[in-house]
């Protein structure tokens, strides 16, 4: 009898992107095992990626696939009260209608170019994939995206409304995926980086609203990826790594903007502190070479210094390269991303130590909505499981850094089973209580679920697992909204 050679197998995790994500109108949500928590009142909204194929064409990166939203209703005052339910929809951008009616991929995006002659990549405008993130505003569900307008969903139901300068962004001005929230003040800032040979770094305030308050602009060299940020108290830090896109290739369409992305560590990382509230530049300074597509948290310490938690790499290449196999089904480069924490001044911006927290390789660092720019104790993290090989894996399970004790705890969630990034959520009747909240896909069984855990007890079985009544292929990033 023939052994199968294990490296020609598909992997299990493909399963959730073998075929177009299914879209489902407000359903019901079966209980798979234990009970709801009654003071668990509000929405989970997740968004990512979820067609990475159109009759038979293939995105060329995970990052180019249409962007879906699922909504996830527990205790809501709509269909039912206290019966958890849920919604999926994709975002339907411009650019989106189109390719639906047409049947086929259109326009290009990160890691595609528009098929046709020169004449027609040059004059399409790069699509609007709308699949990296939400913003939750009081009358309005923002969908995000790296390099355009984020575009407007009902709350309730996910239909597109269309997209939203937020009473301030101009035509060429990108709204970046990972806007960050002063829960205290309700003021939200942002950023979007406009492209060309004089290519500059955009900072925005908004009110609660969303509406844009305020401005800020620094000139910036080159055309570098910068995907986050981070809120530190009274600053806006940036980390810019040392990665430049070639504009005549990029923008002639010879090359896919993620092929034309390079890797340039003999330019450093530059670290750029602004004061949030006037939106100038404190300080510049230049470091070792290493590149974030993520942060934790950041804070001030009582001594003035700051703190800050990421996920680094070594380099560029390898995680992009990764990202890119991820959309075939099939990976077999490794992604090292590794959970450090720096400290520095502000002031000159000088680095002042960094060092790893934990040894998994991991993803998606993420704080209580409460505590970001301020002191956390608990970092939520996804997390690759032990021994497995990380160049064919995805991220397969989630766990709690506690950095007062440096304890990590993770979350077994058994074999073939892959969470998305984790959601810390506050119970809204105890203060001292919170929840763990992931949406999972279980390649054994072929479905997706809700899994609820005891942020307390995040090692110990989940209080309540929902079924979904579509397989929601692993995604990006998602964010909590409590019902008042």
């Amino acid at each position: 009898m023939s052994v199968k050679n294990k490296s020609t197998q598909t992997p299990i995790w493909s399963k959730a992107f073998a075929q177009p994500a299914q879209e489902f109108a407000p359903t019901p949500l079966a209980i798979v095992s234990g009970t709801v928590p009654p003071s668990l009142r509000g929405c989970l909204y997740r968004n990512g990626p979820a067609r990475l194929s159109r009759n038979g064409q293939q995105v060329g990166h995970w990052f180019d696939g249409d962007g879906a939203i699922l909504g996830i209703h527990f205790n809501s005052p709509s269909f039912g009260g206290e019966k958890p339910w849920a919604v999926y929809r994709y975002v339907r951008t411009a650019e989106y209608e189109v390719e639906a009616e047409k049947g086929k991929f259109i326009f290009g995006g990160y890691g595609m170019n528009p098929p046709g002659n020169l004449w027609d990549k040059l004059t399409k405008p790069v699509k609007n994939a709308a699949n990296t993130s939400v913003l939750v505003l009081p009358d309005q569900l923002l969908g995000l995206w790296e390099a355009g307008h984020p575009y407007s969903l009902d709350l309730e139901t996910l239909e597109t409304l269309g997209l939203e300068d937020l009473g301030g962004l101009e035509n060429h001005q990108s709204y970046s995926a990972h806007p960050k929230r002063d829960t205290a003040t309700g003021d939200i800032y942002n950023f979007g980086v406009t492209p060309g040979l004089n290519s500059s770094l955009n900072i925005y305030r908004s009110n609660s609203t969303g509406q844009i308050q305020q401005k800020g602009m620094i000139p910036i060299s080159g055309l570098p990826l910068i995907h986050d940020f981070v809120l530190a108290g009274p600053y806006l830090i940036f980390f810019i790594s040392p990665v430049r896109l070639q504009l005549l290739p990029a923008f002639t369409k010879l090359k896919t903007f993620s092929d034309a992305l390079s890797w340039r560590p003999e330019l450093g990382t530059q670290i750029l502190v602004f004061d949030r509230s006037s939106l100038q530049l404190i300080s510049r300074q230049e470091t070792e070479p290493w590149f974030q597509w993520h942060f934790g948290n950041g804070y001030l310490e009582a001594d003035g210094t700051v703190v800050v938690s990421l996920i680094r790499y070594e380099d560029f290449d390898q995680t992009n390269q990764y990202l890119q196999e991820v959309a075939t089904g099939k990976t077999r480069t490794e992604a090292k991303g590794r959970f450090w924490q720096i400290r520095l001044d502000p002031k000159s911006g000088k680095i002042i130590d960094s060092y790893q927290l934990i040894d998994p390789f991991c993803e998606f660092p993420i704080v209580a909505q409460t505590e970001v720019g301020k002191a956390s104790r608990f970092t939520y993290l996804s997390v690759h499981k032990p021994g497995v090989d990380i160049s064919k894996e995805m991220l397969g399970a989630i766990a709690c850094f506690d950095h007062k004790t440096d304890t990590l705890t993770v979350a077994d969630m058994g074999s073939n089973c892959y969470p998305m990034e984790p959601i810390y959520v506050p119970d809204t009747e105890d203060p001292d209580q919170g929840w763990v909240l992931t949406v999972v896909f279980d390649g054994d069984r072929n479905c997706s679920e809700v899994w609820i855990f005891d942020a307390s007890h995040l090692d110990a079985d989940p209080v309540c697992r929902l079924a979904l009544p579509e397989v929601i292929p692993m995604g990006f990033h998602g964010t909590w909204n409590s019902y008042n």
